[in-house]
């Protein structure tokens, strides 16, 4: 029986990946520890920390702009997203969640270049700061490990010839 020929990427660095991280200044007390993860996250996969270049923004509402930008610029192996954007009492939440992730894919699918997501959606500071490195893991080292895998996937297809 014929098996079918499976293509994924590894959860390795390949030699030379440049990463550009797009994080927002603003709920900084969370974001600085998605930037934190995630730079952990490229080293101990194998990553030279000088090939991270952080980039700041005002809040989560400009990361897509630059996300398209610098990925447009195709000297980048990804981008990783980070921020947190949490419910107050109005509906800034609801416009400003969705249309960040909205921006994010946009970018991504645009430019071909992997942007991994880790802006931080929640009800909650508390659930943020879970999110940012406590209880529930640290989701900015989570968008990290997908831009490794998603670098590492691209060069599998074009191996593959797909």
């Amino acid at each position: 029986m014929k098996t079918p020929r499976i293509v994924e990427g590894l959860l390795v660095v390949p030699t030379g990946a440049k990463i550009a991280i797009v994080a927002a200044r603003f709920n900084h007390f969370v974001v600085d520890r998605l930037v934190e993860g995630a730079v952990d996250a490229f080293v101990r996969h194998g990553g030279d920390p000088a090939n991270i270049t952080v980039i700041r923004v005002p809040g989560a509402w400009e990361i897509p702009i630059v996300a398209s930008r610098v990925a447009g610029k195709k000297n980048v192996s990804a981008v990783v997203a980070v921020g947190a954007v949490i419910r107050g009492s109005t509906p800034h939440f609801d416009h400003v969640a969705g249309e960040v992730s909205k921006g994010v894919a946009s970018a991504a699918l645009s430019t071909g270049v992997p942007i991994s997501f880790g802006v931080l959606t929640t009800d909650s500071i508390e659930q943020a700061v879970e999110r940012a490195g406590t209880k529930a893991g640290n989701k900015g080292w989570d968008a990290m490990v997908a831009a490794i895998e998603m670098i590492s996937l691209g060069q599998a297809l074009d191996e593959a010839g797909i």
